[in-house]
């Protein structure tokens, strides 16, 4: 792990278990709405102990970093680039999740000379939000989780799952969604990055400037971002490939194999 400061505030990065070293290619992993690093933990463990660079950090106001929850995906991408500053890191790999995603693109669209390969897992545009979900998050957030971790997760998702026999994805889920909202006492994240999520109305015009070649990750039976819901980005971007892998929208922890095989085969191409 390392921290930085960004914006003035720390930001806690993981970086897989081995040394930052700014002289490696570098790949940056972009968490979703109420979750931090962790999500990440297969995926970003693998591609640091086999070359390259890994920042996972916890978005602002999340988790273990300090600092104003990004209110809408163009300031979380003015993020990304000032991490990528305070790194020392000139050109990146983009790897976001959900919101994550919608920030990797919005990033790669402002500063396309500075990323390598732009990964969307998860992505749909426009992500809207459910006036039930949005209104739940504020004002009832354990239902609200309960209701995203019904939807993000498939019960068709090969074994063993995340970590292994006996791992129980939707109690994970839920206590890291529990966790995330307690780590910041003045701000809902859950309501903000929904909010940000549901407003963002810049995916055509930044795919549109997006020159990197672009991996989208898609889960099968993906019930929050359903892959036709990314079929906009998907025939908009210049040299896009598509991945179906098995589960749902939580596929980083579903199909944690097949997210990887397809990451490293992208990266590595």
């Amino acid at each position: 792990m390392m921290e930085l400061v960004v914006h003035g505030s720390k930001t806690f990065c993981y970086t897989g278990g081995k040394p930052f070293d700014a002289q490696k290619p570098t790949v940056i992993f972009l968490h979703g709405v109420l979750n931090d690093h962790s999500v990440w933990i297969l995926q970003t463990r693998s591609l640091a102990h086999h070359g390259w660079n890994v920042l996972a950090p916890d978005l602002p106001g999340h988790g273990k970093s300090a600092g104003d929850p990004p209110t809408s995906v163009e300031a979380a991408a003015d993020f990304v680039l000032a991490l990528m500053d305070a790194a020392g890191v000139g050109k990146a790999a983009l790897v976001g999740h959900s919101f994550g995603a919608l920030i990797a693109l919005e990033a790669a669209a402002r500063a396309p000379e500075r990323v390598s390969h732009l990964v969307l897992v998860g992505v749909a545009f426009p992500m809207k939000v459910s006036p039930v979900l949005l209104e739940a998050s504020q004002n009832d957030p354990e239902k609200a989780i309960a209701l995203v971790n019904t939807f993000s997760h498939s019960t068709l998702a090969p074994p063993p799952s995340g970590l292994g026999p006996g791992t129980w994805l939707y109690g994970g889920s839920r206590a890291l969604m529990r966790r995330v909202l307690a780590s910041n006492t003045r701000v809902n994240v859950f309501h903000t990055g929904f909010k940000a999520c549901d407003g963002y109305a810049g995916g055509d015009a930044a795919m549109a400037k997006v020159t990197a070649p672009t991996l989208f990750v898609l889960g099968r039976h993906d019930q929050m971002t359903p892959p036709k819901a990314a079929q906009t980005l998907v025939r908009a971007a210049r040299h896009g490939t598509v991945e179906t892998v098995p589960g749902g929208h939580a596929m980083m922890l579903e199909a944690p194999d097949a997210v990887l095989a397809a990451l490293h085969r992208f990266l590595q191409a």
